[in-house]
């Protein structure tokens, strides 16, 4: 709900108000409802307030509790309020009163340097504890919300953005080599292995699911919370599943939906957003209150040339749901003569750093933007579905067959292919060869090794010598070593959950646009009750009766219309349309690409040989599946990079 900062003179040595007047004056660009600080000799904290909830309508922070000489600064939504007022035993008749930074504040009294387990929502703040000369913050779970921080020995700073920092005298604004050689270098969405690094060399951020202490003189860094597959839940029966799920997931839309303005939801023609704004819709009717819904949708002259498998347009299955759900308000965007290149530099100013998910990056501010101005405080996705309510896949049907073969479960084998076939308009045999592979342990292992993950084709983008000088391909090499990328998909998603670096990206774009248009990015997906009681289910759950997303798919049957819980054929596809949105700039795209394959700065970080080889290969034909293309896709990320060392550049 704010962006916060603060300093701490570990030497002793008094903060300059004009120290203070600098940080907090960066924030002006952002709207705000109220701004305070707290400020004693060495210890600062800052607040710039957005207002979001309806305990947060006035009050007041930092917050400082007199009677326990602590004072906070937060940036917070917590969602686990009623268990919270309970474990502390706080009055009935008080609990509407209590922001979620007191709550925090009061939580710490009892629990100290635990408190952030126990904390669940979208969270960062800073604790000052006068007593023990201590300053104490933490991230949530999965980096919903962005923290950075400076430290020496004599000083810490910390902010929510990271240009406030640079107001200081003493932070240079050197960029840090090593992280551009991970961002090169990685081929998936995931920026850095380190999640502690950031684009400047001498500005941190604390990574998810991590506490900071800073005590004399020493800083540690501490990770609270680690999300493993725990005891697998055992009931009685597929039903009983399902409403243990709604149960689950209800909890979790109900919790995001807290707010004294407008509610609204991304929603696509699948099944992650969709049963988010099933649920949201409900829970809102009992409030009477409807749910704004924004769509992105292509530009009216744009011709679909994907096979038959994907839709770029998704209004077809979109209204399905706005009509079967009810109590909606749709809205579609397409957000014509707008398109990724034209937004670079608008969104680097936003993000403050390279990102790599430029398809999206112009229709997500353009959504927050439309959302923000039609009164919504709250902006719900189902963003990280795929890994929770909706994971599953033809691969973990199959291999979910072959267990029963293996096991010898003839009957029901015949019962669960005889329901996959009717599904999927296919016959036993066309699927029986896979299911016996999968069900054979020799075969099983002949196809894993030869599933391996191959050779990191991005190798060969990065400059030569910055990649010797920083050792790129042994570290990425220890970060994703070749024999983990094997079939078994359920280690593919343990290792999502368990390794930090595919979440720190999550809180970088949301954090700063939510700040730009004073609304909050809700997810439920990846609510962490949801997240544990999904990782907590039977492998089987996610491949009962026949469908692929089983349990999504069983469990929303009357929360969302059959054309769309039961769609396994027709993917929604959101970037087809940036090759076309791109041709008429065309010229001026390749005329830049021209301009970067010659820039001396670049040529420091990239492979200028291979750069120049693209470009030649795509001067001349602005194919629409250019898009699906690893070396197109690499291209634009150069380009980026570019724009965000020019910027740099010019602010000097």
């Amino acid at each position: 709900m704010s962006a916060i900062a603060g300093i701490y003179n570990l030497n002793q040595e008094p903060i300059s108000p004009e120290q203070i007047k600098n940080i907090m004056d960066m924030f002006l660009k952002y709207p705000s409802d109220s701004i305070n600080i707290f400020h004693k000799e060495n210890i600062f904290l800052g607040n710039h307030g957005q207002w979001i909830t309806p305990e947060s309508v006035g009050e007041i922070v930092p917050y400082y509790d007199h009677d326990r000489q602590l004072c906070i600064t937060s940036d917070a939504i917590i969602d686990n309020r009623y268990e919270l007022f309970e474990n502390l035993n706080i009055d009935i008749h008080k609990r509407k009163r209590i922001t979620d930074s007191q709550l925090i504040l009061l939580a710490y009294c009892k629990w100290e340097e635990e408190v952030p387990k126990h904390l669940i929502g979208d969270f960062a703040f800073m604790i000052w504890d006068e007593r023990k000369k201590k300053l104490f913050g933490a991230r949530d779970f999965s980096g919903s919300r962005t923290l950075y921080y400076y430290s020496d020995l004599s000083r810490v700073a910390f902010s929510t953005t990271i240009e406030p920092l640079f107001t200081l005298p003493y932070i240079q604004k050197d960029l840090n080599e090593e992280w551009l050689a991970e961002f090169i270098s990685i081929p998936s969405m995931v920026d850095a292995v380190d999640t502690n690094s950031t684009v400047y060399k001498y500005i941190k951020q604390l990574p998810p699911s991590h506490s900071i202490t800073i005590s004399n003189r020493e800083i540690s860094l501490t990770q609270y919370c680690k999300i493993q597959a725990e005891q697998k839940l055992r009931l009685k029966s597929d039903f009983e599943y399902e409403e243990a799920f709604k149960e689950v997931f209800f909890r979790a839309v109900n919790d995001r939906l807290r707010t004294h303005g407008e509610v609204g939801a991304q929603l696509s023609g699948g099944l992650d957003s969709g049963t988010v704004v099933s649920f949201a819709a409900k829970a809102l009717e009992k409030k009477n209150k409807r749910l704004n819904t924004y769509s992105f949708i292509p530009e009216m002259d744009f011709k679909d040339w994907t096979s038959k498998y994907y839709v770029a347009d998704e209004r077809p299955f979109i209204k399905e749901t706005v009509n079967f759900v009810g109590n909606i308000n749709d809205h579609y965007l397409d957000f014509s003569g707008k398109n990724f290149f034209s937004e670079i530099n608008d969104f680097l100013q936003i993000t403050e750093m390279p990102y790599k998910f430029f398809e999206n990056s112009f229709w997500l501010r353009g959504l927050s933007e439309y959302a923000s101005q039609k009164g919504s405080k709250i902006l719900l996705n189902g963003a990280r579905g795929n890994f929770s309510i909706s994971w599953g896949s033809i691969e973990i049907n199959l291999n979910y067959y072959g267990d029963l073969f293996r096991k010898l479960k003839w009957i029901q084998l015949y019962k669960e292919l005889d329901l996959y076939c009717k599904h999927f308009s296919t016959g036993k045999s066309n699927v029986l060869p896979a299911v016996i592979m999968r069900g054979l342990p020799i075969t099983e292992n002949m196809s894993n090794r030869n599933k391996i993950i191959q050779e990191n084709q991005f190798q060969r983008y990065i400059n030569s010598s910055l990649a010797k000088r920083t050792n790129i391909f042994e570290k990425l090499e220890s970060s994703f070593p070749r024999n983990t990328y094997r079939v078994n998909p359920f280690d593919s998603r343990n290792r999502h959950f368990e390794n930090l670096y595919f979440w720190n990206k999550t809180g970088t774009a949301t954090t700063k646009l939510s700040l730009k248009y004073s609304l909050w990015d809700r997810d439920p997906t990846n609510d962490l009750r949801v997240i544990r009681f999904c990782l907590s289910l039977p492998n089987e759950q996610y491949a009962k009766g026949g469908l692929d997303r089983s349990l999504i798919r069983r469990a929303t049957n009357g929360y969302l219309p059959k054309k769309v819980r039961l769609n396994s054929r027709i993917r929604g596809i959101q970037s087809a349309d940036v090759v076309h949105r791109l041709t008429p700039s065309w010229p001026l795209f390749i005329h830049e690409l021209q301009e970067l394959s010659t820039d001396e700065r670049m040529i420091e970080l990239i492979n200028q040989e291979v750069l120049k080889d693209l470009v030649a290969k795509i001067k001349n034909d602005p194919r629409p599946d250019l898009i699906f293309e690893d070396d197109f896709k690499v291209i634009i990320r150069f380009l980026i990079i570019y724009r965000f060392i020019n910027h740099q550049k010019e602010r000097r």
